[in-house]
């Protein structure tokens, strides 16, 4: 005979599927998402901004126009930080590196100190005075190569780095340690529309090259008189449409090997020492 499903008798197990409510399903066991994967932040519980490492940290501590509000750091990096610094311009927190970890993200190189601190104060376009180079980056947007070029732009005394406001990583974390400290001593400008910034530099007198590795002339027959805007796109990508007709000429790094695409970030540095050697001959 077969069994009768009684809802008045029997418990939910005895209906048939068609027959059971929602909250008659079983559930799986409750799991938090992502819980043993500690989410990368270079924020702390306070939510201010961190910056990292101890070449970015010194030079932030530096200047004067950064607020430094809490240091942490471990006891060797104490030491050395005392050695190249030795009137703090903040009292330090006594942290382990575990500590530290925490506030920084889990994969950060901190080398033992982090530096919670205000933003820079925002630079503008409109200031710009017209006297040397600027980097112009059209949507690159890895951390590490951003850095890396700020760096390359404090070593050879650019005015600034403009890019993109919706494409730009963070000014702080792992973009503040690629930089080594030069986020403090290099501008770096946000626009809203990068079209429209190129043609506002080339109406303050910049000549606008675009590099490009299929650029008809090489670079150092393509400049002019300075102030100078050197464009670079992302790799892979390049420039866009609009960001190369605004460019005044597209122009090629020499290089006679093989290979004739690099690393924007390396690109840059080429590009600089051309640009910056240029300009120091008569």
């Amino acid at each position: 005979m077969a069994k009768r499903f009684d809802k008045k008798r029997n418990g939910s197990a005895d209906r048939p599927p068609h027959e059971r409510g929602r909250e008659d399903r079983p559930r799986p066991p409750f799991k938090a998402p992502f819980q043993d994967r500690p989410a990368r932040s270079e924020r702390p519980r306070s939510g201010r901004p961190v910056i990292y490492g101890f070449h970015a940290v010194i030079e932030a501590l530096k200047n004067p126009r950064r607020k430094a509000l809490v240091l942490h750091v471990t006891e060797n990096a104490l030491k050395r930080l005392m050695e190249e610094m030795p009137d703090l311009p903040i009292a330090p927190i006594m942290a382990k590196p575990d500590e530290i970890d925490r506030i920084t993200g889990p994969d950060a190189v901190h080398q033992g100190i982090a530096l919670e601190a205000d933003g820079l104060p925002a630079a503008d376009i409109h200031d710009l005075e017209g006297k040397g180079v600027v980097i112009v980056l059209d949507q690159v947007t890895d951390p590490h190569n951003v850095g890396a070029i700020l760096r390359t732009a404090a070593a050879f005394a650019a005015e600034a780095v403009l890019v993109t406001e919706r494409n730009s990583p963070e000014a702080v974390g792992v973009l503040a340690k690629a930089a080594s400290g030069g986020l403090e001593h290099v501008p770096l400008i946000e626009v809203v529309n990068l079209a429209q910034a190129l043609t506002l530099l080339g109406d303050k007198g910049y000549w606008r090259v675009g590099l490009d590795s299929e650029g008809p002339n090489v670079l150092a027959e393509s400049l002019a008189n300075p102030p100078i805007a050197l464009v670079m796109g992302a790799e892979g990508k390049g420039l866009r449409r609009l960001t190369r007709e605004r460019c005044d000429v597209l122009a090629r790094l020499d290089m006679p090997g093989a290979i004739k695409s690099l690393n924007v970030s390396n690109a840059v540095a080429i590009a600089l020492s051309t640009v910056v050697g240029a300009m120091k001959r008569p």
